[in-house]
Parts: C-alpha cells; structure tokens; sequence
C-alpha cells in the first residue's frame, strides 16, 4: 500500500461531487430533497407509508422508486453490485448493511446471523467492501436486550437467548476477522444500548488483537458519549486491543426525548446541536490523538467535522488512505463530502443499506426524520445541487 499525504478538498466542488449523476438524476434528486425539505409533509408520508406496508397496501413501487432507490442498494446483495461498481469507478467503498431490525423469533435471528455471514463472504477480497455493519435487534429481542439493560436478573429461557446472541455475533466476529472485513455493531435505543456495549466489548477484546476488526458505534448526541469513548480507549489499553470505533452523531432523537419525558428520567440528549457537535469533534481528536491504539470512521454529513480530521491529518502528515482513518456518508446524501475526500485519496464510505422494502422501512423513516433534525441539511443538499444544476446550464 502506498502511503501519500492528504490533500486539500474543496466540499463546494458541485462538479466532483455529482460527477456521478446524469442529467435527468440531478433534476429528480433536486425534487426529492425538496420534498424531503418539508418537516410537516415528511412527517405525513412517513407516516403513511409505515401504515401502508402494515396494511399490504400496494404502495410498495411508489417507496421504491423514490425514497428507497435514493437511500438502498437494492432488495437483494446481487442487486448492490451495480451501486458498488458505480461508487468504485470514483474511488469509493461501500460499507454493506442488511437493512433488517426488529425481528422476534429465533428462526429470524438465525435467518439474519446467515446472511450476515453471506455478506462477509461476498465481501471477501473486495477492496471496496471494507465493512458491514449490523443490528443486534436483527439478531435478538428488543425485550431481552432491555432486560440486560437493567442488569436484572435472567429466567432460564432468557439466559438461554442471551447464549444464542453472543453465539450468532461471535460467529459473526469470527467470519469478518476470517474474511478481511471489519464489522460495525450499530448504535440503537438508549435503553438497550449498555446491553450492545457490553455485548461489543467482549467481541473486541477477542477479535482485535491484531488490528480492528469490530467497532462501536457512540451516539455522540447523547451526553455521556464522550466519557465512553474515552472509557472504551481505556478498556483497549488494559485488554491489549485495537479499539473500533464509528462516532456518529445520533438517529433516534424525537424517540429519545419523548421517552424520557413519559417516564420522567433525565433526557439522555445533548442540551443543543453546539454542544453534540463539541463532543464528537473532541472524539475524532481523541483517535488522532491515538491514532496507533484506535481505528476511527467517522460517519457524519458534517463538513466541518470532516474537514477538521481532513485537515488535522495533513497538519500531522498522516497518510490521506492511512488504515486507521476512514469517512463515510449515507449513500444517496453529502456527495459533496464523500466524493471530494475520495478525490483527495481519502478512505471514504457509503452506508449501503439493502433488503426487501418492507424491512427497510424502519431505516427510511430515521433517515426522514434524522434529516428533519438536522439543522439545515436539506436545504444545504438542495443549495449544492440547484448550484450543480445552474453549473450545467439546466
């Protein structure tokens, strides 16, 4: 592998950045976003479209063409390989995730476990697939993880679950360290995510002596984030492993502060944006900081984030496709980041969710609603697409 320092981007580079998109693309992507840009509609159509799967009503090809064919890769992996020959053409990898959650028997979970595993082996070899990621709520109960979250103690059919979770994810582990490819363990509802970490610990302390092969995945929209990443470094140095870790800033937000309203209990959420944003770039500075003891992607739509460990990284004369250092955006958003850094050479990722509409609905309706929190990112998406579309003279 040759090392090379990072350059310059230019996040405002329209023409990089929708190098990607055809004409007719460009002008339905503008459509989509501005539709997306309406809090009140996105709330309606978010809404009808989770009771219209419910009730099996033919709306199916509606969602398909245009939420799902923006955000997903396809209903099946075979169908992926069009994307991924697509992203690979502009130096972009692909980050695979089967985009089911929220299972509930074992024939389920084990269903989910298999194709977890399947993936791994398409993965396998392929430069542009340099990680999965995973949901434990595909692979157990909601109830159980929210049992382990309390501590409490286990029935016997419980502990018995409990066993089949950690076997299915360290079967997982084990086929990802087998095939070269890492493993992300995504973050989830606050109430079950102690459950994860603990979960998540045990697999890197077994499967990351050598290098990184399973990370976490901090909130960092929640307030106590930070001391766990700092918690999590400590957890390595005393275990002797590389950490993993995937700080994002936070999908769950409304359900978040809504819960803990009804039940009374402190609001697990950053008072404001300012201080989520002060919490994740002190994070990425934590990796830099330790950078031969911790692998980092950092998976945000934030430019100033991303230019901050762009930036730093040239500052310290770290290598721009270093293998410690990744980025990576949602595919289907902020091609402005994801494609200017992967033109300046950097490790860059698209979050590729795939699998049949209907259980990937979950995934659409947080993009929805994540965007509509999200201070100024539609119209910010908007606002670098109408200035490709005037560049083009459209």
């Amino acid at each position: 592998m040759i090392l090379e320092p990072a350059p310059r981007v230019d996040f405002n580079d329209t023409a990089t950045a929708f190098s990607g998109r055809t004409d007719k693309a460009l002008k339905w992507e503008y459509q989509l976003f501005r539709m997306m840009n309406h809090p009140v509609l996105t709330n309606v159509l978010t809404t009808m479209a989770s009771l219209s799967i419910k009730m099996h009503l033919p709306v199916k090809w509606l969602i398909k063409k245009t939420v799902y064919e923006q955000f997903c890769g396809g209903e099946t992996l075979e169908e992926t390989k069009k994307v991924l020959a697509e992203l690979e053409k502009f130096g972009i990898s692909a980050i695979i995730d089967y985009g089911v959650e929220g299972k509930e028997s074992e024939a389920e979970f084990e269903r989910t476990k298999n194709e977890l595993i399947h993936i791994l082996q398409f993965a396998a070899g392929k430069k542009n697939i340099p990680f999965i990621s995973c949901k434990v709520t595909g692979l157990t109960s909601f109830a159980l993880l929210e049992k382990l979250n309390t501590g409490s103690a286990l029935s016997a059919a419980e502990q018995t679950e409990k066993e089949a979770l950690y076997t299915r994810m360290f079967a997982i582990a084990q086929a990802a360290a087998d095939n070269g490819v890492g493993l992300f363990v995504d973050a989830e509802e606050s109430w079950i995510q102690d459950a994860i970490d603990n979960l998540t610990f045990e697999l890197m302390r077994t499967f990351n002596k050598q290098k990184a092969v399973v990370y976490s995945t901090p909130q960092m929209y929640r307030h106590d984030r930070l001391a766990f990443c700092q918690r999590s470094l400590a957890d390595a140095q005393s275990h002797g492993y590389i950490l993993g870790l995937k700080p994002v800033r936070g999908a769950y937000m409304d359900k978040e502060r809504k819960r803990a309203t009804e039940l009374g209990y402190t609001d697990p959420i950053q008072p404001n944006k300012a201080a989520t944003d002060r919490d994740y770039n002190l994070a990425i500075q934590l990796c830099l900081d330790n950078m031969h003891n911790v692998a980092v992607c950092a998976a945000t739509h934030n430019e100033d984030s991303s230019m901050q460990l762009a930036t730093t990284m040239q500052e310290r004369g770290i290598p721009a496709n270093h293998p410690h250092f990744w980025f990576s955006q949602l595919y289907g958003m902020s091609d402005q980041i994801t494609y200017n850094l992967a033109k300046g050479g950097f490790n860059v990722a698209k979050y590729l969710p795939y699998g049949p509409v209907k259980d990937v609905i979950p995934y659409l309706i947080r993009r929805a609603q994540e965007n509509k929190s999200v201070s100024g990112q539609m119209s910010r998406e908007l606002s670098l697409i109408h200035k490709e579309i005037k560049r083009r003279g459209l």
